[in-house]
């Protein structure tokens, strides 16, 4: 299993939008792709700026290039990130899980 990570930034004043739009279109996109396990979107403010990791996770790599595209660490964005990102960081971090556990 591998874990995919996306970092970005935004202005406090758009973060509950950003959040909003992360859940309503991001999420969803993840979601509808073969070997998508799980999506969770993250955020912290940091005094007038609003961090969020996108963290997911895949079964295999065919997977996440089938969501991103052949460039495993390239990082995806969408037209509407424009309106909300401060820069737009050019690659993902990946890690092997190697232990997990889910909460029943």
């Amino acid at each position: 299993m591998i874990c995919r990570i996306w970092h970005g930034r935004t202005t406090r004043e758009k973060a509950d939008a950003y959040a909003a739009f992360l859940e309503q279109r991001a999420i969803p996109d993840y979601r509808s792709v073969r070997g998508n396990i799980d999506v969770a979107v993250l955020r912290r403010e940091d005094g007038a700026v609003t961090h969020f990791l996108t963290v997911t996770y895949w079964i295999s790599e065919q997977a996440i290039r089938d969501f991103a595209g052949e460039d495993l660490l390239k990082a995806k964005y969408y037209p509407e990130d424009a309106d909300f990102l401060l820069e737009f960081e050019p690659e993902v971090r990946h890690f092997e899980v190697v232990a997990r556990q889910a909460v029943t």
